[in-house]
């Protein structure tokens, strides 16, 4: 497959030409692990394991590599704020380490609940401190950097590409428009490499270095950890849009201080907001969803994965509870359609494509095209559905699903496992008579304690007039 990619510097379409034949290196920003990732996050992580799935069904090796922010990030990009680790802990009453791994671990149970596959590399800042004053210094030693106020700053007035990834310009920067004046500061874009003298009484995580006892600042970690991983140069980049106006365009500048090697990266891809009532979703602003949230309303998180591949990623996306409820439908139509398909087919999709049939080829390569031209997930579900559209009740017809599904991720192979479908109809029909005879006979602790039981299996009951139906949500 030949990829093309809207990369953020420059601004334009590029052919995807990795540094090495036959394998890519990946860096994508993890969680600041203080607070459950809400919706909006996820978005971001859906679009990481397109890219993955993508070029791993083209037969690339990747190397995907995630940082976890455990310390030292405040709630704004440009060194001012709050510390959100400490704040988050001292409300909770825990240390920060304990708040650290509480978030991790719920962080990626909602990866796996969204069928996001894990990096290659998950790596945690506070592991990675000595890789990170390695790198300060030979910043330092290059003549980036200076120490005022007790910090370790580095001094974009010597880096002359600064703000291109966001395309900035410098003399405006100089001008503070944008950002807190700090008295020790040169310029006002300049960003902390160390704290020694912290904004904060009980900074708990400090560790020794050559600028005193003190901690790192936020973007110096994703620069060390991706070149631990990834080495000096590498392929790709990603993150939110958020992102680029202050962390990215730091991590360059910081990147390529040290190296003196231009391009850091090659291909940085950046997403778009997920935007709810007209507003971007933030936990800063008290207005955001959990999975979680979503489950509790009777959604699958696979729904919410079909909701995000309707949109390009590049396009703001606009959720509501109606959008996602329309995003459930299509996915259950779809699994219904492939659950008929496998039982025409006798459950049995051939291991590889034959191309016996022209009329499936052509779905099959409509979306590959889709997938090369920037992962228009949208164009590729429309093919999908063209191909069960056009009724090729075949083996190759879906073998060819499953394959889409690779990149898709939506567990089809799953809706066409009729067997074990069907034996799980059984116990659950019998456990709803069960409960309906319960209610008749006003035994109501027993039909609450059928259903609880149900969902604890991720099986959802909804009373009608019609009677009781049944779904099933990924847990």
């Amino acid at each position: 497959m030949a990829f093309s990619f809207f990369n953020t510097l420059g601004r334009e379409k590029t052919t995807f030409n990795p540094l090495q034949e036959g394998k890519v290196g990946f860096y994508g920003c993890g969680p600041t692990v203080y607070n459950y990732a809400h919706i909006g996050n996820l978005r971001a992580y859906v679009l990481h394991d397109i890219l993955v799935r993508s070029l791993r069904r083209a037969g690339y090796e990747v190397n995907h590599v995630m940082n976890i922010t455990d310390v030292g990030h405040l709630s704004d990009d440009a060194d001012s704020g709050e510390d959100k680790m400490i704040k988050s802990a001292e409300e909770r009453g825990k240390s920060v380490l304990e708040i650290a791994d509480f978030y991790t671990k719920a962080f990626f149970n909602d990866m796996d609940r969204m069928n996001i596959t894990r990096p290659t590399v998950i790596c945690k800042a506070t592991e990675h401190i000595s890789e990170m004053i390695e790198l300060i210094q030979k910043i330092e030693k290059n003549g980036y950097a200076y120490f005022a106020g007790g910090n370790l700053y580095f001094d974009i007035s010597k880096f002359p590409a600064y703000g291109e990834l966001a395309m900035l310009k410098l003399d405006d920067l100089k001008a503070g428009a944008r950002i807190e004046q700090d008295e020790n500061k040169h310029n006002p874009g300049d960003f902390v490499l160390w704290f020694t003298k912290s904004k904060f009484e009980k900074q708990s995580l400090v560790w020794d270095s050559p600028w005193g006892r003190g901690y790192p600042g936020w973007h110096i970690e994703c620069s060390a950890m991706s070149m631990k991983y990834l080495g000096e140069k590498f392929d790709i980049h990603a993150g939110g849009i958020d992102h680029i106006p202050v962390h990215h365009t730091n991590e360059i500048a910081q990147s390529e201080a040290a190296t003196g090697k231009k391009p850091w990266v090659s291909y940085w891809l950046h997403n778009e907001f997920l935007v709810m009532d007209k507003g971007k979703m933030s936990k800063s602003s008290g207005k955001f969803l959990t999975l979680q949230a979503l489950v509790d309303e009777g959604f699958d998180p696979l729904d919410y994965r079909y909701f995000l591949l309707g949109g390009h990623y590049r396009s703001q996306l606009a959720f509501s509870m109606e959008s996602l409820q329309g995003a459930r439908n299509s996915r259950k139509s779809l699994s219904d359609k492939i659950r008929a398909l496998a039982a025409k087919c006798g459950n049995s999709a051939g291991s590889t494509i034959t191309g016996s049939q022209e009329g499936i080829n052509r779905y099959i390569e409509g979306f590959n095209r889709a997938i090369e031209d920037d992962l228009n997930t949208p164009r590729a579900l429309a093919e999908l559905w063209g191909l069960l559209k056009e009724g090729f009740a075949s083996p190759e017809t879906l073998a060819a699903v499953y394959d889409m599904d690779k990149i898709l991720g939506l567990r089809l192979e799953d809706s066409g496992n009729n067997a074990e479908n069907e034996e799980l109809s059984r116990e659950i029909e019998a456990l709803i008579t069960k409960r309906a005879e319960a209610k008749k006979a006003k035994d109501f602790t027993t039909a609450d304690k059928i259903r609880q039981s149900l969902k604890e299996r991720g099986i959802i009951l909804e009373d009608g007039s019609s009677g009781t139906v049944w779904r099933q949500i990924s847990l």
